[in-house]
């Protein structure tokens, strides 16, 4: 790319991002006539999973609190979330966040000037908790409210984290990875986003997690497919000698498409095979078996989109990777190995949002709803859920 267009469009994301400070927009004049502050400062709600969370984020890029309540210890004995164990914790500790959060942001509730919570998509019931008291609490104090999808303020993070010499440039391409979705998109703008590849049968996440309990490994405070990642790493001084493990293979190759399931299942085949319990070393190889094709497979299916895009004459120089699997340091080196390996004369940018901000958390859901606030697109106080809700469907 030459330089003075990417110099460019560099550029036009850094006026972009510029303008949810310093341009007069329709309410950033209102606002600013009322208060005399330059910054909308807004209070975010997250609880479409199992994690209850509240955050004060502000136009200018300040993250003054971040909450979140985990609740493992709950689901651990179901071998995955419980709904209704689910929403019963959100509900006691919704409270609690939204007080800590205020508090760590040494704000009262009166300077809040907009609330965003989690629309969709997610638990159904699980939302309800967030939205509820969103839309109560917005309603009783008249501030405005914006439902924001889930996944789109997954993929926003790194716009709120990034430097803003280093910041992606749109249209970029987007890997989400969680325990609830496996997604490739191309994104074009804050609110388009283009499907590339999808999952066609378990998340990643999913797979993280099933692959650990098929291990017998405790899901400890940062859950499954964490305590996976930790076994990976021990060393093999730690160890006795490890059983050689051929390499699994990737599905569908040439095909943008993800499959995990078939990952899971062998695994899970794998374990059946032997006929004595497995050993510590032995579990320490499966893992790293399971993990290296996980990165495996998601390096291909990368590059492949890059490459596919490259024909169609979309040129994409940076890629954003969030999701709570996006945490996983293994996958990440592996991922920017791939990325070298493609592209070794032009560097592609790959960025993550801190590990903190891979999982959920209301922090990126207050982000994504800054530019709406900012703009004067406000929901309505009646406005529905959607627990299942395309990200190519942001604006239906």
């Amino acid at each position: 790319m030459p330089i003075l267009e990417s110099g460019l469009r560099r550029q036009n994301i850094v006026l972009l991002l510029r303008s949810l400070r310093n341009v007069p927009l329709t309410a950033h004049r209102t606002f600013r006539a009322h208060t005399g502050r330059r910054t909308f400062t807004v209070l975010g709600f997250e609880s479409s999973a199992d994690d209850t969370c509240a955050a004060v984020v502000t136009s200018s890029r300040q993250i003054l609190s971040n909450v979140v309540v985990k609740q493992h210890d709950l689901h651990e004995g179901f071998g995955g979330i419980h709904p209704s164990v689910a929403i019963e914790a959100h509900q006691r500790n919704m409270p609690g966040a939204v007080r800590m959060a205020l508090q760590q942001a040494h704000i009262s509730i009166h300077d809040v000037d907009g609330i965003a919570f989690t629309r969709g998509p997610g638990i159904g019931g699980c939302l309800s908790v967030g939205s509820n008291a969103a839309k109560s609490l917005a309603a009783a104090l008249g501030k405005p409210l914006v439902g924001i999808h889930h996944m789109q303020a997954h993929a926003l993070t790194p716009l709120l984290t990034t430097p803003t010499a280093d910041l992606p440039q749109f249209p970029f391409l987007t890997l989400l990875i969680s325990g609830g979705h496996t997604l490739l998109l191309l994104a074009s703008s804050f609110t388009s986003f283009q499907i590339l590849a999808t999952t066609a049968d378990v998340s990643i996440g999913r797979a993280f997690d099933k692959a650990a309990r098929a291990l017998g490994l405790s899901w400890g405070t940062r859950g499954p497919g964490a305590a996976l990642e930790e076994l990976c790493r021990m060393t093999n001084d730690e160890l006795d000698s490890l059983p050689d493990i051929q390499p699994f293979t990737v599905p569908m190759p040439g095909k943008l498409a993800f499959s995990f399931a078939s990952l899971q299942s062998s695994v899970d085949r794998y374990i059946s095979l032997v006929e004595e319990p497995l050993s510590s070393s032995h579990k320490v190889a499966l893992a790293r078996a399971f993990q290296t094709a996980a990165a495996r497979q998601l390096c291909a299916k990368l590059t492949l989109s890059l490459q596919k895009l490259e024909l169609k004459g979309v040129n994409v120089r940076d890629v954003v990777v969030s999701g709570g699997v996006a945490s996983n340091i293994f996958l990440r080196e592996r991922l920017r190995a791939a990325l070298d390996e493609y592209s070794s004369d032009e560097r592609i940018s790959l960025h993550f949002p801190p590990l903190e901000l891979c999982t959920d958390n209301a922090a990126m859901i207050a982000w994504a709803s800054m530019h709406r606030f900012l703009a004067g697109d406000y929901d309505d106080y009646t406005v529905g859920l959607r627990a299942k809700w395309s990200i190519e469907d942001i604006g239906a």
